[in-house]
């Protein structure tokens, strides 16, 4: 004889989760875009010129100008580690960029004679080969990039030394390279591909700033590799437990030093975009960007002790800190209180961070 359906068991010990903690809200980035939306209402109505087109492509192109250094900052974060030399490597980078773009096409200039001939007979040179010289250089400047996030990545991967004491060392030596190479002055880019680098760093594509386009290409390949690659797998599981990850098999060593370099990589990237923006690259350019870059991250939801963090929430960091000092300079406010605010942003966002897991 069939019984009937028994009811199904209900446990009254398991609650479900509140509100604040599921959903859109389950992570720091969703308070952060809301605060985000709450700013913008708020300063449309501070100035009518907030939202008008020309101020929102600035905003665009001005938080491109860090995002890309906090998306590779992210990386470093999710593992738990940190690299306070990226404001360095921004400006040794744009720095090697526009020497050597100068140098190959000046005869006579210093590194003129690396690589002026690429025939025997001398009738070919680099010069003379459009785009050549700019793709040579824009090499160079992410080569030395290159070169810094291994070091980077070895003392603090094989060597075990402190992320923090390694890269504030290296925040001095990369810094005292750059007036070293310049003797204190800046660099410009120049030779026949000036014009095809200024387009690429400081143009519009389809009427959108060149910096931004780069940013969501590299944020959509950011969170793929993160959540769609067992790369990212390994990224989370180093910043979530690294001894559990070294147990399970993850090449830690590996790993940690890929990290660096990515972290390398977009700095350089974002210093040589500057460089054209600005079109120098003077010895102090991007001093101090590291305290803007790492308090995007953070403010955007990456966790400083690893395993949280993503594309997004670098981007809604970094959107949200432009939007301010955007806003400061349209109430006319003195400019010098945008240091102060991004202080006392990144303690709010610890301490939301710190509430919600407390109530978790």
């Amino acid at each position: 004889m069939a019984t009937p359906l028994e009811s199904p068991i209900t446990f009254t010990n398991v609650s479900k989760a509140k509100w604040w903690q599921s959903g859109f809200f389950a992570s720091q980035t969703g308070y952060v875009l809301l605060a985000l939306v709450v700013l913008f209402v708020v300063m449309n109505f501070a100035s009518p010129y907030f939202l008008t087109e020309g101020n929102i492509q600035n905003v665009a192109k001005n938080f491109s100008f860090i995002a890309i250094a906090a998306l590779g900052v992210t990386f470093i974060i999710i593992t738990g580690g940190i690299d306070l030399s990226v404001g360095s490597m921004m400006c040794f980078s744009a720095m090697i960029t526009s020497m050597v773009m100068t140098g190959l096409s000046t005869p006579g200039m210093p590194g003129a004679s690396w690589f002026v001939h690429l025939a025997a007979d001398g009738k070919t040179v680099v010069a003379n080969v459009p785009g050549l010289v700019l793709l040579i250089s824009v090499l160079s400047g992410l080569g030395v990039a290159l070169i810094v996030g291994l070091v980077n990545g070895f003392c603090i991967a094989v060597l075990g030394l402190s992320p923090f004491v390694t890269t504030l060392g290296m925040l001095s030596i990369v810094r005292g390279l750059c007036y070293v190479v310049s003797n204190g002055r800046g660099s410009f880019p120049g030779g026949p591909d000036a014009d095809y680098f200024y387009a690429l760093t400081s143009g519009n594509v389809l009427g959108m700033p060149a910096p931004f386009i780069y940013l969501v290409i590299l944020a959509i390949a950011m969170g793929i590799v993160l959540h769609h690659s067992s790369f990212g797998r390994h990224v989370f599981a180093l910043g979530g437990n690294e001894k559990a990850a070294e147990l399970t098999g993850i090449p830690v060593v590996r790993v940690k030093i890929e990290v660096y370099v990515i972290g390398a990589l977009a700095a350089g990237l974002q210093g040589i975009i500057i460089s054209g923006w600005l079109g120098s690259a003077p010895a102090n350019m991007a001093t101090s960007y590291e305290l803007n870059v790492i308090a995007a991250a953070v403010i955007g939801g990456a966790n400083l002790a690893g395993g949280l963090g993503g594309p997004l929430g670098a981007i809604v960091g970094c959107v949200l800190l432009e939007v301010i000092r955007n806003g400061l300079v349209l109430a006319q406010v003195n400019s010098y209180w945008q240091q102060t605010l991004v202080g006392v942003i990144i303690i709010l966002a610890v301490l939301v961070d710190r509430v919600r897991s407390r109530m978790a």
